[in-house]
């Protein structure tokens, strides 16, 4: 049975953002989906919830579980939520994860500043569009540079997903995990800080530093990014 990939997105951003890598696993033949979270690119007009979010992962998982194995695969938020998904008491239909740009407890005084920068980008005129076209146009190579937008910004979403996930135990969701497990984050990730210990709890898992590279680590190196997508799903085959 093929290995059936799920994708979860980040925060703002939507299932476009894995356009390189949809299109790799394509390539190969390898099912995939993306799915889109609640408040986020075709349902942006949808209230951001928890339990909305889970469900839709949860939806995606067991539907391709029906068909083969399962790797899912989260950024930034869409791996912070993945974790704790994955990490249930109750085990979902999860064979394998890779977790990247994620390994912050997102509590405390790093999630207010990080809620306060949001906050403070999204009152100026353009909602600070035109700061994040610089960025993105000096640091995504052309082949990406408009996958990250392509689905719309979530910005009226974007503080009550980055509240709501001050409750998750990523910790001992991160304990429970007992499948296959790549944290990728690239070397210049902010979300960087509690790596070490995100390392030390989950069990056998693996970390993948990407060079020179920042959060959007999908899209700064989609090629690097799909290499790991390639291992992961050849370690399911041979299991």
């Amino acid at each position: 049975m093929a290995v059936q990939v799920v994708l979860v997105h980040g925060i703002r951003t939507s299932a476009t953002m894995w356009r390189a890598q949809v299109e790799y696993l394509q390539r190969r033949g390898d099912p995939v989906v993306a799915v889109d979270l609640p408040g986020h690119g075709s349902r942006m007009a949808e209230t951001f919830t928890l339990d909305a979010a889970f469900a839709t992962i949860d939806d995606a998982v067991t539907d391709a579980a029906a068909r083969g194995p399962v790797l899912l695969v989260g950024h930034s938020m869409g791996g912070l939520l993945s974790i704790d998904y994955v990490g249930r008491e109750g085990r979902p239909p999860v064979d394998a994860f890779i977790a990247a740009s994620c390994t912050a407890i997102p509590r405390g005084v790093g999630l207010a500043t990080y809620r306060m920068l949001a906050r403070g980008f999204d009152s100026l005129p353009d909602r600070g569009m035109w700061l994040t076209d610089q960025v993105l146009d000096r640091t995504l190579p052309a082949e990406t540079r408009a996958d990250f937008g392509a689905g719309g910004y979530a910005f009226d979403t974007q503080d009550t997903a980055l509240r709501s996930l001050s409750v998750l135990d990523l910790l001992a969701a991160l304990h429970r995990i007992d499948v296959p497990l790549w944290f990728v984050n690239g070397q210049y990730d902010q979300l960087r800080v509690n790596e070490k210990l995100f390392l030390n709890v989950a069990k056998d898992a693996e970390l993948i530093v990407v060079p020179r590279t920042s959060h959007l680590v999908t899209a700064m190196r989609p090629r690097v990014f799909n290499a790991v997508l390639g291992l992961a799903i050849t370690t399911l085959e041979q299991t």
